[in-house]
């Protein structure tokens, strides 16, 4: 069984965006009941189709698969609920960790997320000046809620 353990945070500042190259995503989820995610996701001009189980601490069963990328955009575009999750990921290596951060558009600009996968949940993490407060247990970052509750419709 495939297992991610996924750490999230904020970002402060502006310094990280001279350590690392972004990349476009456009991603949607299907609809699905609850505690299980299917996501489609278009990365450059490859095609993902990701199926993760219920979240428990930062664990979670994950499965993820290359598909065409003429797939993954009509899936998109025929399949997914809106609005679609739009960002520039960003692969940052610190110490021994890649940090992947994701700055949103759409309806989701002026988000910026940093998250790391770890081997286990108590992995030691050297935390960058620029990461900030953990999010991890908060549902609202979680890309799905992200989907269904944009962040311009916060407050």
């Amino acid at each position: 069984m495939a297992q991610e353990i996924e750490r999230k945070f904020l970002v402060k500042g502006e310094e990280w965006r001279n350590l690392g190259t972004g990349e476009v995503y456009r991603q949607g989820y299907f609809p699905t009941e609850e505690g299980c995610t299917i996501r489609v996701r278009v990365v450059g001009e490859r095609g993902y189709l990701t199926i993760k189980g219920k979240t428990q601490g930062v664990s979670r069963t994950e499965f993820e698969y290359g598909i065409p990328v003429s797939d993954a955009e009509e899936m998109l575009e025929e399949l997914c609920d809106r609005p679609l999750i739009e960002k520039i990921r960003y692969q940052i290596h610190q110490g021994d960790l890649l940090w992947e951060v994701d700055e949103f558009k759409g309806e989701n600009e002026g988000l910026i997320v940093a998250e790391v996968e770890l081997s286990s949940e108590d992995q030691d993490i050297f935390f960058p000046h620029w990461v900030g407060e953990d999010v991890s247990h908060d549902p609202r970052y979680y890309n799905i809620n992200l989907m269904k509750f944009p962040y311009q419709y916060w407050q």
